[in-house]
């Protein structure tokens, strides 16, 4: 099964089998006073374009939403591309749509989740 590590201090998220890197891509994370939570999680849901419709506007959640076991807090895509890489969000992790999408391909309900700084 794949786990997803994701680096505060280097604004990434790592997908790895095992202890072999499959792919890394950039995020956006908490703001100083909503930081993103470190710790241990799953992934518990999948929803595509939460809040919005397709070819509609999209919500700040973008075209995916990943929650974790951690009520409030997942893994979405954007409606602000320019926000990856900065400190911006409520503390979610934020991709960009096309990344969101890629690793939602490639994990599943119950993939571990590991935050650190």
């Amino acid at each position: 099964m794949p786990n997803i590590d994701i680096s505060l201090s280097k604004r990434r998220l790592y997908l790895y089998k095992g202890t072999k890197l499959i792919k890394s891509y950039p995020i956006g994370i908490g703001k100083m006073l909503t930081k993103t939570p470190i710790g241990n999680y799953v992934i518990i849901n999948k929803v595509t374009y939460p809040y919005s419709r397709p070819g509609g506007p999209l919500s700040p959640y973008g075209t995916l939403w990943m929650g974790l076991s951690r009520k409030g807090y997942g893994i979405h895509g954007t409606n602000r591309p320019s926000s990856i890489g900065k400190m911006v969000s409520k503390g979610c992790i934020r991709m960009y749509n096309k990344d969101v999408e890629d690793l939602s391909r490639k994990v599943g309900i119950g993939t571990p989740v590991t935050i650190h700084k």
